[in-house]
């Protein structure tokens, strides 16, 4: 019993480790490319003399991006495989991540974004496959764990975002180069751990690992529609609501506090709720509740006086639930269709994200 007791304990400590290697994958994909702008929308608006229909273009092109990668990315798995797809995806996020700083045309920064948004969502959604087959075989409570440890890595790439982007914009009026530069050496180191994460993780086999059938579409309608709109309304939240605090009165130290909160909210919460929770719950009630509670994350920014009281209470609440939908998202995806269709399924929920 104590030899079999060490044993689980190893595996389970193996696991993690590779889960958390994978996190890589969201840390660049989420934290740094998607959620960074809005730390970087500020003085980009203001040093380039953007309108806010330029300003929303560049948000619409990473929007277009992401869901085109998202679309594509089973099919990329399943020509390169799915380690092959997550690591270049990860690499050319870095990539444009360093060429964003290097460049003030808005063209080319739209192409950029573009870029950069179609890469990440294919090494999201690859990762979010390869997090499911790290235990193939274990009980769903554990497999749910593990995905949450890789969901992680968006908070902590937020908390990163929130301590690097400040610190590069004190910089000067070049600050923002030096926050997309900082992002970009981040996410090429990232590589590392990604790597060592995704080459431990067996691929899928099977004839469907590209595509679904008509029935298991059917299945899985509900909560496509629900990803849709929880997406749409999370996303919107996180790229504007610092142009919000700061049209309140807040100040940048404020603005990068609420950024390290609300990603620290997501890490604890992530990791000690929602991993147990979504692989208990049954019947939709796990993306309900997700729902619920980020709806109540958005109240206090909107509805509470304005002032740090009210962001830092929207930051714990919001942050507490809104990386719960991904993660409940693909624990019904593995629950729900066989291990050769994981990709082609979790590949619709991210659609929800622009």
């Amino acid at each position: 019993m104590t030899a079999i007791s060490a044993e689980w304990r190893t595996s389970l400590v193996r696991q993690t480790l590779v889960a958390l290697g994978l996190a890589a994958g969201p840390v660049v994909a989420l934290g740094f490319t998607r959620f960074a702008y809005a730390l970087l929308l500020p003085p980009m608006h203001r040093e380039l003399h953007w309108s806010y229909t330029q300003a929303g273009g560049m948000n619409t092109a990473n929007a277009l991006g992401y869901l085109l990668g998202a679309a594509s990315a089973a099919f990329w798995a399943r020509k390169g495989g799915g380690r092959a797809a997550f690591l270049w995806s990860l690499a050319v996020s870095g990539a444009a991540l360093l060429a964003t700083a290097a460049t003030a045309e808005l063209a080319a920064l739209l192409v950029l974004r573009f870029a950069g948004g179609f890469s990440t969502a294919v090494a999201f959604v690859v990762g979010s496959a390869l997090a499911s087959r790290v235990a193939i075989g274990a009980p769903l409570r554990r497999s749910a764990s593990l995905v949450a440890v890789y969901m992680v890595g968006v908070g902590i790439g937020v908390i990163i975002s929130g301590l690097v982007v400040p610190a590069a914009l004190s910089s000067g009026d070049a600050g923002w180069r030096t926050g997309w530069l900082l992002m970009g050496v981040l996410a090429v180191i990232a590589l590392v751990p990604a790597w060592l994460g995704a080459r431990a993780v067996p691929e899928a086999n099977g004839p469907h690992a590209a595509t679904l059938s008509a029935a298991q579409i059917r299945h899985l309608g509900p909560t496509f529609v629900w990803y849709v709109l929880f997406g749409a309304g999370y996303v919107s939240y996180m790229t504007f609501v610092i142009a919000l605090l700061r049209s309140q009165g807040l100040g940048a130290s404020t603005a990068a506090l609420f950024f390290v909160v609300l990603g620290a909210a997501s890490v604890v919460a992530t990791l000690t709720v929602w991993g147990h929770l979504c692989g208990l719950l049954r019947a939709g009630h796990a993306p309900a509740l997700v729902a619920a509670l980020v709806f109540l994350g958005v109240l206090p920014v909107l509805l509470m006086p304005p002032g740090p009281g009210a962001a830092l209470l929207s930051a714990v609440v919001f942050g507490a639930g809104f990386m719960a939908g991904p993660t409940a998202a693909t624990v019904i995806a593995r629950r729900m269709l066989p291990a050769s269709g994981w990709t082609a399924g979790i590949r619709r929920w991210p659609a929800g994200r622009g």
